[in-house]
């Protein structure tokens, strides 16, 4: 499938699960925003969560390919559930971060098995700022693996594709939120205010 029709794919499947919401949130990085969007949802709906899993893969095996990283690390707590399945069919070790180290067992912050030297893709739902996937791969970097690359659906375009450059990570991600609002805006999902309300935030950023 061509990137276009899987971006369009996207944006209707979020449309019709209610993924996003306008009103006033407190982002991760501390910042409020007049919208959000609400992946946690997905795994709840089981045919949205199917395709967009596959999605994932798509992009994954096209933006870095199957053979350039070793195994696959999901982002608490979001891009854990779309890891573990992109891990499991692209047959790839699965590992997990820890928002903290445990207090207990091995007192680690990486769950699974990572060896020296391992090329770990992280996955997370989205990024913001990149805070949390910049925190993971310092996780997973103090454990011995190596990290170049990291995948998200989407982009909200305020400066974390940047901010992981800069940290020697690239970021590989199926749409940006202004190329979501548009593709909501042609089927009429949502409304001229809203879709400058989204734009208007990303040219801000």
């Amino acid at each position: 499938m061509e990137k276009e029709e899987m971006k369009t794919e996207l944006g209707k499947i979020l449309s019709r699960i209610g993924a996003l919401k306008f009103g006033t949130f407190k982002l991760t990085s501390g910042e409020v925003s007049p919208y959000y969007m609400d992946l946690r949802v997905v795994p709840s709906f089981p045919d949205a969560f199917s395709r967009i899993c596959d999605l994932y893969i798509e992009l994954i095996r096209s933006d870095v390919g199957a053979d350039g990283f070793d195994r696959i690390a999901g982002i608490p707590t979001a891009g854990i559930s779309f890891a573990s399945i992109a891990a499991y069919h692209l047959k790839k070790p699965f590992i997990y971060v820890r928002t903290a180290e445990r207090q207990h067992g091995r007192g680690r912050q990486v769950e699974g098995i990572l060896l020296p030297g391992d090329r770990v893709l992280l996955m997370d739902d989205l990024i913001t700022k990149g805070g949390s996937i910049l925190k993971s791969a310092e996780a997973v970097r103090a454990e011995g693996g190596v990290v170049t690359d990291a995948v998200v659906l989407m982009d909200r375009e305020e400066n974390g594709k940047q901010n992981l450059a800069n940290d020697g990570i690239k970021l590989h991600y199926l749409l940006t939120t202004s190329e979501l609002a548009r593709k909501l805006h042609d089927i009429a999902a949502i409304t001229d205010e809203q879709l400058s309300t989204i734009l208007k935030r990303a040219k801000k950023k």
